[in-house]
């Protein structure tokens, strides 16, 4: 994680934090978080020299809030992960460290937020292809649900109308990827010494974003628009070099882009139809060609409740994923159907279970995955997670490097 980041995030909100406290005018202070054990195992050999068939870890995930009189609060909250399959999977980041004040204006009110920050946008479940204001934690999951803290002026200003939102963001953050020894990598090791970037400015340039969101009865919409450094980098667009050990490393290469984002939820009783979509210019595709291009999620679900007269609800999905560059997207969601359901026992413990398949239109692939969520105690509670590629095809680029890498993973969490 780069020193600059963690320096200017974690001392600014330490500084605002101690003046608070050192004034006395904190009337609220929590802490809160969790600590959790971490085991995955990988049912089969390595596709690549080095990789383990097991790795266990430590994850702590502290978080700090504390308000004054006026409502004025700091929230900090670091987090840790010590991994013993990939050492680039141990790491520390910032995930919020912000500086938080609103007030009234006219017949509305106003938020600002000052800090690192982490920000979601989007309504499908496969894939979430509007979110874009913070960097992807790949080594964390391969689901790329896990994002970085960002440095952020975030300003918020809601009323009957909407919720309009701005953003400035003075600093990227590279996206992490696993090392020579962690499972889940592409062909070649993805070098993170040796980023370059298409700005003068390389990490420093500062990004732009702005979103209106609304409700319209049952219709939810948001209207989201981006233009800075990608969060994506393009892994083609420079020679690769080699390593001590005479293997091929892949250089990241950040580009200037401009995105235009769409998402919309509308409610029909037990039903929710759901459309994610956006413009992309800027950016290569996986031929290292600059193209611009569309892509889209669209799908619903739907939800069966008091199953056999019981606290059961079952929530049945289905969406469909398109990138206009189909063989040149740089990620597996090119033409792609998803299907799922997600089972709840509405219980004391929160019990609840998610299987769901993804699969390619165009190659054989086929992926199933299966969660499992359970409160065990007040304090403790368990997730286990599963992927199993069922069949890559040889075709599949971006999918193929990891066909041996189906794993299940248990999660043991206390939480206080």
């Amino acid at each position: 994680m780069p020193r600059a980041f963690l320096q200017m995030a974690a001392a600014g909100a330490v500084l605002v934090l101690a003046s608070v406290l050192a004034a006395g005018r904190a009337s609220a202070v929590e802490v809160s978080g969790r600590v959790g054990l971490e085991s995955r195992w990988y049912d089969q050999d390595e596709a690549h020299p080095g990789q383990r068939s097991h790795a266990s870890g430590v994850v702590v995930e502290p978080k700090l809030y504390a308000e004054d009189d006026e409502g004025r609060s700091v929230t900090l909250a670091p987090f840790f992960r010590y991994d013993g399959g990939d050492s680039r999977r141990t790491h520390f980041d910032v995930r919020e460290a912000y500086f938080l004040v609103f007030g009234a204006l006219g017949e509305g009110e106003w938020e600002l937020r000052l800090g690192a920050d982490r920000v979601f946008w989007g309504v499908t479940e496969s894939r979430h292809l509007v979110d874009i204001v913070n960097q992807t934690d790949l080594i964390e999951n391969p689901n790329e649900e896990a994002k970085l803290g960002q440095l952020m002026a975030h300003l918020t200003w809601s009323g009957e109308w909407g919720v309009a939102e701005f953003f400035a963001l003075p600093y990227h953050r590279e996206r992490t990827y696993p090392g020579r020894e962690g499972r889940l990598r592409g062909q070649f090791v993805v070098d993170d010494k040796r980023v370059s970037y298409e700005s003068s400015a390389e990490e420093w340039r500062v990004d732009l974003a702005a979103r209106y969101s609304h409700s319209f009865g049952p219709l939810d919409l948001g209207l989201s628009v981006f233009e800075g450094t990608s969060r994506e980098p393009c892994l083609v667009c420079r020679p690769p070099r080699l390593n001590e050990r005479l293997e091929l490393l892949l250089v990241p290469h950040y580009e200037q882009i401009r995105q235009f984002g769409l998402d919309a939820q509308l409610t029909v009783e037990s039903w929710l139809f759901k459309l994610e979509a956006i413009h992309r210019s800027g950016f290569s595709n996986l031929a290292g060609r600059e193209e611009d291009y569309a892509a889209f999620v669209a799908g619903g679900e739907y939800t069966f409740s008091g199953i056999f007269e019981s606290d059961l609800e079952l929530g049945l999905l289905a969406e469909w994923n398109y990138d206009r560059r189909r063989e040149n997207a740089t990620n597996p969601f090119d033409d792609d159907l998803f299907l799922g359901a997600r089972l709840g026992f509405n219980d004391v413990q929160s019990t609840e279970v998610v299987v769901s398949l993804l699969a390619d239109a165009e190659h054989s692939t086929r992926s199933l995955f299966v969660e499992f969520n359970r409160r065990l105690s007040d304090s403790w509670s368990l997730h286990v997670e599963s992927v199993f590629f069922l069949a890559v095809d040889r075709a599949d680029r971006t999918t193929y490097p990891t066909r041996r890498d189906s794993f299940v993973e248990l999660h043991l969490s206390y939480n206080f």
